[in-house]
């Protein structure tokens, strides 16, 4: 028969309630009753360019994965339509650039469609 301490049983409930709360806290990020930003909003051929070429790196909520300088959800607060076109064209910092990659349809509807983020 395996007998384990009472410190060891402490410590195992300890541990299952520290993961349960843990895994209730990675649920939903609404409260009830309230509504999400939509940030994925992008028409169709700018959505796909985003996932194709950005989401790595801004997430899939514009919400970035780099650090807070890769949060896209106001960025329109802090840039110009002219300003993010020429960050998409020559980069900027660990951002490469895309003029070479994208065209420039593709990169004016990208910066009209972040430019709206406020």
């Amino acid at each position: 028969m395996l007998r384990i301490s009472l410190s060891t049983w402490v410590k195992m409930l300890l541990l299952a309630v520290l993961t349960t709360t843990l895994l209730a806290a990675c649920g939903g990020t609404s409260q009830p009753g309230t509504k999400a930003t939509p940030h994925m909003d992008a028409p169709d051929g700018t959505a796909s360019v985003y996932k194709s070429n950005c989401i790595s790196c801004h997430g899939t909520d514009l919400q970035g994965r780099m650090g807070t300088q890769t949060n896209l959800q106001q960025v329109g607060a802090r840039m110009s339509e002219a300003d993010i076109v020429t960050q998409l064209q020559n980069g900027k910092g660990s951002m490469p650039p895309f003029k070479d990659r994208l065209t420039s349809e593709e990169i004016a509807g990208l910066a009209t469609w972040l430019a709206g983020k406020k």
